[in-house]
């Protein structure tokens, strides 16, 4: 059964009559002063991804309240890093991974950490990092498991069969487009990155090869001041819901990534950052299942650094950290042992 992503999205927008009010009130108190960051808003694609039963209606994002403590926390620590398009080198790339599987401690059970490595240099990270840490991939592609005509692309099943099990999706960078800086539009005036449901069909193909998603999802630094917030995070949220069966949230991770903290220095104060989780965490509970919710794992893809983790940590559902450029250098180790703890 095919189902139309595009106009359930459309449905949820629509729906969603509820501001994020206190963020939004709070926002002096988190969000530094800086110039506007303006950037090409997301244009979603015409797509469809199919599965076996109809969508659930949608709720919009509650106003968060305070954190059910009331359940015993069964969700691991997760640190992940990505690393981008960094090093420059193969060479760099082995003296780096040394370098991480020499002084990062330890990890107990509970704390997993992922590398999401350059395509390019997958099969000697997974040759060469220590056995505890987990090697992802930065991307996979709509591909079906068959392949085909689909040039420079990965398929999640090429990447199972290479030893991956884990793959970061939606991530804002490759939402936005790697052009928009010099052409925000193709010659179609689309926006030349990914729409939330092109992301959820990749994001189906995954799980149905086997990995394991980290799905990011954020806002922008407008969006953010307007009071959208949540709007935003659900418009992403809505199409993945309607691709993926209940069961298959066992194999997502979700990122909240606020788009103007990447490589910015601005980050969200631990309780605002954990609000947006409690936040997420509750929308989970109503528009998939309150196991779903209290299951999945939600990290924090704001700057997190060595300066800033361990009060990030420390918030009952913020469960780790998407880590961009401190994975690259020691104080990574500094935030695996503060997750350790």
């Amino acid at each position: 059964m095919n189902v139309n992503v595009k106009s359930l999205a459309t449905g949820l927008s629509l729906g969603i009559g509820l501001s994020y009010l206190a963020l939004k009130s709070d926002q002096e108190s988190w969000l530094a002063p800086q110039e506007a960051v303006t950037a090409p808003q997301d244009n979603d694609k015409k797509a469809t991804v199919s599965h076996g039963r109809p969508p659930a209606p949608l709720t919009p994002f509650p106003t968060p309240t305070k954190p059910n403590t009331s359940q015993k926390n069964p969700r691991p620590t997760i640190l992940a890093g990505n690393w981008k398009c960094n090093p420059s080198t193969l060479t760099s790339a082995k003296q780096l991974i040394s370098s991480l599987n020499q002084s990062c401690p330890p990890t107990p059970s509970n704390v997993k950490v992922i590398i999401a490595f350059p395509s390019l240099f997958l099969s000697t990270a997974l040759a060469c990092m220590r056995d505890d840490f987990i090697v992802a991939a930065q991307d996979s592609g709509a591909v079906p498991s068959k392949g085909g005509a689909y040039t420079g692309e990965a398929s999640p099943t090429q990447l199972v069969s290479l030893g991956v099990t884990h793959v970061v999706l939606g991530h804002s960078e490759r939402r936005e487009g790697f052009q928009a800086s010099a052409n925000s539009a193709n010659s179609e005036g689309e926006s030349s990155g990914e729409s939330s449901l092109f992301v959820a069909s990749k994001v189906k193909l995954a799980v149905e090869a086997g990995m394991t998603v980290l799905l990011c999802v954020g806002e922008k630094k407008a969006e953010r001041e307007n009071g959208t917030t949540m709007d935003v995070v659900a418009s992403q949220l809505a199409p993945v819901v309607a691709a993926l069966e209940p069961a298959d949230w066992a194999n997502v991770i979700i990122a909240y990534e606020p788009v103007w903290a990447i490589g910015t220095g601005l980050t969200a104060t631990p309780e605002m950052a954990n609000a947006t989780h409690h936040a997420i965490r509750i929308w989970l509970s109503q528009n998939v299942s309150e196991t779903v919710a209290h299951k999945t794992v939600i990290l924090y893809g704001g700057s997190m650094n060595g300066k800033n983790a361990e009060g990030l940590l420390a918030k009952e559902d913020i469960d780790g950290g998407l880590i961009g450029g401190a994975s690259l250098k020691p104080e990574f180790s500094d935030i695996v042992a503060l997750g350790s703890l």
